[in-house]
C-alpha cells in the first residue's frame, strides 16, 4: 500500500513518524501510527510551561523574606504569567500558526530556560516582574504550540488519550513541585530550583529540536496587524467550534485552583492534607483511564458535558455535607473528566492546525482569565456569605459550563443541516 501524496509542509508529518497515511482530505494528515516517545516529549515540555507558575506558587511564602520591600506587590509574580495570557492568548494562536510550531515551541523553551536562569541571581523585584512577564510569553507559546503539535501527529485512535495526557500537566507539573521541588529549595535554596527549571526547559528544547527537525521552521508570510488580531478574536468567539473548548475552559478554570485553596478550612483537620494531597491525583488517574475510554466511544463534547454535570452534583452534595471527604473525592474524580476531554475536544472540533492552534490560544486565554478570576471572587464570597458561598459559586459555574456547551452544540446542529 502507497502512501498518499500530501502537501509539502504536511510530508514531515508522514517522514517523522515514519508512517503511511490513509487518503488525505486537504486537513490534516491521517496516521495510523502514533510517534509515542514524541507525544511524551511534547507533554515533557508541557510541565515545563506547568512549572512556570507552580514553581513561584511552591515557594511564595518564602517571597517575603527574598522581596521584603514588595509589600502586596508580591501577588503579580504569580499573577503576572496569567495577566499576559488573558491579553495576549489569541495572538498567540496566530503568531503560533503564522512562524509554525516546532519553531514556536524551541524559541518558548530556549527563552523560559534563559529566564530562570537570570531569575536564579534573585535580581531586584522589579526586573524579577519584567521577568514574569517574559516568561508569560514563553508559557504562552507553549501552551498553544505543544497541543496543536501532539493532535498532528497522533493516529485518530489515539488522539484522545494523547490529548488527555497533555491535559494533566499542570496537576502533574505541581505535585512534582510539591514533592521534589520543595526538598531541593529547603536544601539549595531558592536559586536552587530556578536552576534545575532552567536546565530542564533547555534539556528538553535540546530533544525537541532533534526529534522535531523534520518539521517546517516557518510559516506563511501573513502580516500581524492589530486589525488582524481584532478579527480574529470576533471570528474565534463567534464560531461555535473554535470558542467551544475554550469557553467551557474559562468555568473549569475558575472553579479549579480556586476551590483547592477555599476548601481545605471546611474539611476534617485529620484528613486535610490526605484529601487535598488526593484531589489532583484522583482528576488524574480518573482522566487517564475512565476518561479515555469514553473518549472511544462518545464525543469529546459529550465527555466535557458529563463532567460538568457530575461537578454539579458533586458540589450540591458538598453544599449539604460540607467538607466530606468522599465528597470532595467525587468532585476531583468529576472535574477530571472536563480536564482532558476539552483538549481533545480542539481537534475533534476544528479539522485544521490554524484553527486548533486558535482554538489553544482562546483556550490559554479563557483559562487564565478563569484561573485569574476564580480565587479572588470565591475568596470575597466566602468572606461576605460563608461556607454556602462555595458551592453556589461552583455549582453557577459547572451548570454554566453544561448549558454553554448544550447551547453551542445545537449552533453547530444548524448549521451543519
Amino acid at each position: 500500500m502507497q502512501a498518499c501524496a500530501a502537501p509539502k509542509h504536511l510530508s514531515h508529518l508522514r517522514k517523522l513518524c515514519q508512517n503511511r497515511c490513509r487518503p488525505y482530505d486537504g486537513k490534516r494528515p491521517h496516521m495510523t501510527r502514533t510517534p509515542i516517545a514524541l507525544v511524551f516529549a511534547l507533554w515533557g515540555a508541557g510541565l515545563g510551561a506547568a512549572a512556570q507558575y507552580g514553581k513561584i506558587s511552591v515557594i511564595f511564602d518564602q517571597l517575603p523574606r527574598l522581596y521584603p520591600e514588595a509589600g502586596t506587590a508580591l501577588g503579580w509574580a504569580v499573577s503576572l504569567v496569567g495577566l499576559l495570557g488573558i491579553i495576549f492568548g489569541v495572538v498567540a494562536g496566530l503568531l503560533v500558526a503564522r512562524i509554525r510550531y516546532r519553531r514556536a515551541l524551541l524559541l518558548s523553551l530556549w527563552l523560559g530556560a534563559a529566564v530562570s536562569a537570570v531569575q536564579a541571581a534573585m535580581p531586584s523585584f522589579q526586573w524579577f516582574l519584567a521577568l514574569r512577564a517574559i516568561e508569560g510569553l514563553s508559557h504562552l507559546g507553549l501552551v498553544v504550540a505543544a497541543p496543536t503539535l501532539i493532535a498532528q501527529i497522533t493516529a485518530p485512535k489515539d488522539r484522545g488519550w494523547a490529548l488527555t495526557l497533555w491535559g494533566t500537566f499542570f496537576g502533574v507539573a505541581f505535585a512534582v513541585l510539591t514533592w521534589g521541588g520543595l526538598p531541593l529549595v529547603a536544601a539549595w535554596g531558592v536559586p536552587a530550583l530556578f536552576v534545575a527549571h532552567s536546565l530542564y526547559m533547555a534539556g528538553f528544547a535540546l530533544i525537541l529540536m532533534v526529534w522535531l527537525r523534520k518539521l517546517p521552521g516557518t510559516g506563511p508570510d501573513t502580516p500581524l496587524s492589530l486589525g488582524q488580531v481584532l478579527r480574529s478574536h470576533v471570528t474565534i468567539y463567534s464560531s461555535a467550534r473554535i470558542a467551544a473548548p475554550g469557553l467551557g475552559w474559562l468555568f473549569y478554570t475558575f472553579c479549579f485552583v480556586s476551590i483547592l485553596t477555599v476548601l481545605p478550612p471546611y474539611i476534617p483537620e485529620d484528613l486535610r492534607a490526605v484529601i487535598m494531597g488526593s484531589m489532583p491525583l484522583v482528576s488524574i488517574v480518573v482522566s487517564m483511564t475512565l476518561g479515555v475510554w469514553l473518549l472511544r466511544h462518545r464525543s469529546a463534547v459529550w465527555v466535557v458535558s458529563l463532567g460538568f454535570g457530575l461537578s454539579a452534583l458533586s458540589i450540591l452534595w458538598l453544599w449539604v455535607q460540607p467538607g466530606l471527604p468522599l465528597g470532595c473525592l467525587a468532585l476531583a474524580a468529576s472535574m477530571g473528566l472536563i480536564q482532558g476531554a476539552t483538549f481533545a475536544a480542539v481537534p475533534q472540533l476544528n479539522a485544521t492546525a490554524a484553527t486548533q492552534a486558535q482554538a489553544n490560544g482562546a483556550m490559554a486565554q479563557m483559562g487564565n482569565l478563569g484561573n485569574t478570576l476564580g480565587t479572588p471572587v470565591m475568596a470575597a464570597a466566602l468572606a461576605g456569605l460563608g461556607y454556602s458561598a462555595l458551592p453556589l459559586l461552583a455549582g453557577t459555574a459547572f451548570v454554566a459550563g453544561l448549558v454553554l456547551h448544550l447551547l453551542l452544540a445545537a449552533q453547530r446542529r444548524r448549521v451543519m443541516a
